[in-house]
């Protein structure tokens, strides 16, 4: 068989391992809902309280045509985005200044481990007396849980880098900085990876809880106003929209795992 065949072969062999992913993975998504349609169709489960795919899909046809969809996702995205941008980054830097100094440990994560297990709900009524009910107390609250799953990474992250590879960089006479870019922050890339995955996530979370600090968009905000007036297929509109960007953005920073850390070589099951 020639090179171009054999390449041919791979391609398709690839193109069937990604269609078999997808099917398999959209399977119990689909069986659930035609199970839930055929449910509501049949009157078996209320139509108020679960109104059938069907409905929420209309509902969502409306919602595009009117262009109420696509304000309050911009307004939301830009939210959960700069939110997370400023909390993430900010997480990342302690994490790395924690990580790589114990002093810096000792006089600042005593701190951050009590800012972290306060709840989103309890410190939201202080942002809205500090900040009122405009688009900074939202966006900090954001950036809030954003910052402490990417602090908590990178300085795991960094820690469980094999002390015997400093050892080898002092051999080769690695300067500091050197050090930190070429050993320490690749070391930790994978668990920094991972706490950007966890900040996406709660990110999102925020989002839902800033949006209900007296907003008046994004699709928190449509979710409170169509609940107040029973509109059922609207509120699943939106948990649906949270459920989408939250695996695009997850499925985002898996492409970057995948292309970032080929050099690993880890069990990735039967």
């Amino acid at each position: 068989m020639s090179q171009q065949g054999q390449l041919a072969g791979v391609d398709q062999q690839r193109y069937k391992q990604r269609l078999h992913r997808v099917l398999l993975g959209a399977s119990v998504p689909l069986l659930v809902l035609l199970t839930w349609q055929l449910l509501g169709h049949l009157g078996v489960i209320s139509s108020l309280l679960f109104p059938t795919p069907l409905r929420i899909m209309n509902a969502g046809i409306r919602l595009i045509q009117t262009g109420e969809l696509y304000d309050n996702i911009k307004i939301s995205v830009l939210r959960a985005l700069s939110g997370f941008l400023l909390g993430g980054s900010l997480g990342l830097a302690f994490g790395i200044l924690v990580g790589l100094f114990r002093r810096t440990e000792k006089a600042l994560d005593p701190t951050v481990q009590m800012l972290r297990m306060v709840p989103h709900l309890a410190i939201a009524p202080l942002f809205i007396l500090w900040f009122g009910i405009g688009e900074t107390a939202k966006v900090l609250l954001i950036a809030k849980g954003a910052f402490f799953p990417l602090y908590i990474n990178a300085f795991l992250g960094i820690r469980g880098v094999d002390n015997k590879l400093f050892d080898v960089t002092r051999v080769l006479g690695f300067s500091k900085w050197k050090q930190i870019i070429r050993l320490t922050i690749p070391g930790a890339l994978p668990h920094i990876l991972l706490g950007v995955r966890i900040s996406l996530g709660v990110s999102w979370l925020g989002l839902v809880v800033a949006e209900l600090m007296g907003s008046t968009a994004g699709i928190g905000y449509m979710m409170s106003d169509a609940r107040q007036f029973s509109k059922t297929p609207v509120v699943f509109v939106g948990i649906l929209i949270f459920a989408v960007f939250g695996i695009v953005a997850d499925s985002a920073v898996r492409l970057l795992e995948r292309k970032w850390l080929s050099w690993q070589d880890s069990y990735k099951g039967h």
